[in-house]
């Protein structure tokens, strides 16, 4: 053997690679299920999120329009 083929680097293509093409598929299915998991929790916290956004400026829309009656009405009793 020569120097030449004791610095070569041995490629052994068997040795490096561990044996994961059955694990592969099934962990990918987990991924997947976790990601679309975390993706409907994420959609139901947007869901609830905006429907308290609503409901809040449903209730703000609706104090400002009993203001305005009340205006109104202050308003209407005064010309009179």
């Amino acid at each position: 053997m020569s120097t030449a083929e004791q610095s070569a680097p041995v490629l052994l293509a068997e040795a490096s690679t561990p044996d994961t093409r059955t694990e592969e598929p099934i962990m990918y299915g987990y991924e997947h299920a976790l990601a679309h998991s975390r993706m409907r929790e994420m959609q139901e916290e947007a869901m609830a999120s905006s429907c308290a956004h609503r409901l809040y400026r449903a209730r703000k829309a609706a104090r400002r329009a009993e203001r305005a009656v009340r205006r109104a009405a202050r308003l209407s009793a005064s010309v009179y």
